[in-house]
């Protein structure tokens, strides 16, 4: 069965035309342009990410040429905009997940913390997408509808009005065990619930579109990082994989319990699929392509591809907190900035270099230390993917810092194949889970080199780093 598999993201947009008998038959990606502002801000433009949206799938149905049987579409996640629903024009730009603008309304409903923690599995804070969702209402429009962005793009395709379970369950809008949207959670954010769409599993057709040719059925809805989830075959509690975008995400499968992390993580809906819900616990690193990118735009490397030359062996007791964007899990602190520390007049772009990819794997090893508590025994194995998987460099410090094997993924596409498994599902009554994505092996595997106890000390000075960078905020 031919699937377009459509991979919205923060910083372009992805198209597969994927066969479960041939493979990827083929690719197209167009980029899409964030822009950070001051205090805070990330947007997009909601034109330009429809406009990649559909020229990024006609390329691929054109290239693939065969007809298509389904279109998959997985999204940012807490990305939002408010809109018109009956012509579908946008009446605000995109806050992306990144946007910390809404840091006091959480702040406001602090006294309210521990009952959204047990009610929806997250944690209240600005990443999320219902305190975005409150600010546009604030400062830009009480008009039209505010959603994620998944639902505004699914209408432009089909007309209709929905959201998968995955991605409401990022919103701080879900009551996470019945999955279902909470009134009270509206009213706390001052939202009207009438204005939310409707829930749909991960493996429902939603409606049809012909915006790729031939009229297709829509389905496969799901948010990017539990997409890629599902595409790396992570389907059993304990298994658990790490992508390495704008930002890098670990997430862990818990099976059919919604754990209640205890070590500062997030647990939500990883899929809905053939009547069952899984579960997963994870934590975020705000910045990992884009630290890289901050590398290259002071000239210390060309792009990332020069990162493995450039780095050096040792960081020369530099030691970097890439907090560039804030630090999520676990101390969800959106104003912390990034850090150098152990700097002298030794210290070269080289050192830098090799610390900011550190930092990125620290932060990293920090989650899965943290998952491994919240699932009761550690993680024997992280599979990765997304475009930093290349660096051997940063590859090899997560490996050595986590103290586990790192598998990385052997394609480049985990996210779209993932969310082409669940429309396989959709088409597909008869399909297995287990069966609607491909057994794969590593394309490359990265076993520790350094000892349990070196890890532990480079851990230990990095996290004196944070705490200091934490306290300089405070202060």
């Amino acid at each position: 069965m031919t699937v377009l598999a459509i991979d919205q993201g923060t910083s372009g947009t992805k198209a597969l035309v994927v066969d479960p008998a041939d493979g990827v038959l083929a690719v197209a990606e167009v980029p899409v342009t964030p822009e950070y502002l001051p205090g805070g801000g990330v947007e997009q433009d909601p034109g330009q990410l429809l406009d990649s949206v559909l020229e990024a799938g006609r390329r691929a149905a054109a290239e693939a040429g065969r007809p298509l049987r389904a279109v998959a579409l997985a999204n940012q996640g807490e990305t939002v905009l408010a809109w018109d629903r009956a012509t579908g024009t946008p009446l605000s730009p995109a806050v992306v997940w990144q946007d910390s603008r809404s840091q006091p309304l959480c702040d406001e409903r602090a006294h309210a913390r521990d009952w959204v923690a047990a009610r929806t599995g997250l944690v209240l804070d600005p990443y999320f997408s219902a305190p975005k969702m409150t600010w546009l209402r604030e400062n830009v429009t009480r008009e039209g509808v505010v959603t994620t962005t998944d639902t505004w793009l699914v209408h432009r395709l089909t007309g209709e009005f929905v959201t998968d379970a995955a991605t409401a369950g990022r919103s701080l809008l879900l009551d996470l065990d019945k999955v279902d949207w909470d009134p009270e959670l509206a009213d706390l954010f001052a939202l009207d619930p009438a204005g939310f769409p409707r829930i749909v599993a991960c493996d429902e057709v939603v409606g049809t579109t012909t915006a790729f040719g031939a009229e297709l059925p829509v389905a496969g809805l799901v948010v990017d990082q539990q997409a890629a989830l599902f595409g790396e075959g992570c389907l059993t509690a304990g298994t658990a994989k790490c992508t390495y975008g704008t930002g890098a995400f670990l997430l862990a499968h818990t099976g059919s319990t919604a754990v209640r992390s205890a070590a500062g993580l997030s647990s939500s809906v990883a899929w809905q699929a053939r009547g069952a819900t899984g579960y997963c616990v994870d934590g975020q690193v705000y910045t990992a392509a884009s630290a890289v990118r901050w590398l290259t735009d002071l000239g210390l490397i060309g792009s990332a591809a020069e990162l493995d030359a450039v780095a050096a062996s040792d960081a020369g007791g530099v030691v970097c907190v890439p907090s560039f964007a804030g630090l999520a899990a676990p101390w969800w602190r959106s104003e912390a900035t990034a850090t150098f520390a152990g700097l002298t007049l030794a210290s070269r772009r080289e050192h830098l270099v090799l610390a900011v990819l550190q930092g990125v794997a620290a932060q990293i090893a920090e989650v899965v230390s943290l998952a491994a508590a919240d699932l009761g025994s550690p993680l024997t194995r992280l599979r990765v993917d997304g475009g930093l998987t290349r660096s051997r460099t940063l590859m090899q410090a997560q490996a050595d810092l986590a103290q586990v094997p790192v598998d990385v993924y052997p394609s480049p596409h985990a996210t779209a194949l993932g969310a082409a498994g669940l429309a396989r599902l959709a088409l597909e009554p008869s399909l297995r889970v287990e069966d609607a994505v491909p057994a794969w092996t590593p394309g490359r595997t990265y076993e520790p080199v350094w000892s349990r106890d070196r890890a532990s000390e480079f851990l230990t000075r990095w996290r004196a780093a944070a705490a200091s960078a934490l306290e300089s905020v405070r202060d």
